[in-house]
């Protein structure tokens, strides 16, 4: 779906690709345990409710059954004529707007969020994606959800949440700043490296400290990750202190742990 949506950006949205999106997002028409309606308008009312049986809170109702298909023919016309808007800007607006309409009976999540990536390709003017809105969003869903309910029930004033999206869509650039950094380095450091003598545990380990290593790397570590004795990690840790590659860590405690050493202080 996601694919579809940025490689094809400079053809114009329509209800049959809306469909298409919906079907591959539940192939089987079931939402976990749920029948429900696919590659098609829904055909009952939806609320978005919380809570226990009895105590149901209406966090929004969407628009009204017999609505839908007006409101998403008003949607796709502006999504395809509209000139005007700067495409980030539209890219915020009409994710706002199709949630709001709420046209299907799941996923309009996913597909709000294929939407706005859409948009924003054509806004990069490259299929190329280096940054991915989607998943910004879902990692700030709690705010996202915030939001949404707050604006959702606004007099039609959507600073909010346009400030929001802007601020996302910042954060989505940021974060794949630092992943392309980690990939640019890791690139870098086995170019500098091409030509040391290093084993197979070596290079498994090191490529794990270059992705990012999940907590503290010992001895111990070593061994179970490369499947090795404990004494044969010792010597491939003493090789790469050796070798300038890997140093303890200046903090003290019960073992001893290890960390790369930052490329420009390598000894080559």
């Amino acid at each position: 779906m996601m694919l579809d949506a940025t490689q094809n950006y400079l053809q114009p949205l329509t209800e049959d690709q809306l469909f298409g999106w919906h079907s591959a997002l539940f192939p089987t028409g079931r939402s976990g345990m749920y029948k429900i309606e696919v590659g098609r308008y829904r055909t009952g009312e939806m609320q978005i409710v919380s809570g226990a049986m009895g105590k149901e809170k209406i966090h929004y109702e969407a628009v009204a059954v017999e609505a839908v298909k007006k409101e998403m023919d008003n949607f796709l016309d502006w999504f395809n004529n509209d000139s005007s808007t700067d495409l980030v800007l539209k890219a915020a607006i009409a994710h706002f707007w199709f949630i709001i309409i709420h046209p299907f009976d799941d996923g309009n999540g996913r597909i709000g969020r294929a939407i706005s990536d859409l948009l924003l390709t054509k806004a990069d003017k490259s299929p190329e994606r280096f940054y991915s809105m989607s998943s910004q969003i879902l990692v700030e869903r709690k705010r996202y959800y915030e939001v949404l309910q707050k604006v959702q029930h606004s007099s039609g004033d959507i600073t909010e949440w346009l400030d929001w999206f802007l601020h996302c869509l910042k954060n989505a650039l940021h974060e794949t700043e630092k992943t392309l950094g980690k990939v640019v380095y890791k690139a870098e450091f086995w170019k500098h490296h091409e030509q040391t003598l290093l084993n197979e545990r070596q290079r498994l380990v090191l490529n794990k400290l270059l992705d990012g290593f999940e907590g503290k790397l010992n001895s111990s570590k070593w061994a179970k990750i490369s499947k090795c004795s404990p004494d044969t990690a010792l010597r491939d840790i003493k090789d790469l202190m050796e070798k300038g590659i890997l140093r303890q860590e200046s903090e003290g405690g019960r073992s001893t742990n290890y960390e790369l050493v930052e490329l420009t202080n390598q000894k080559f």
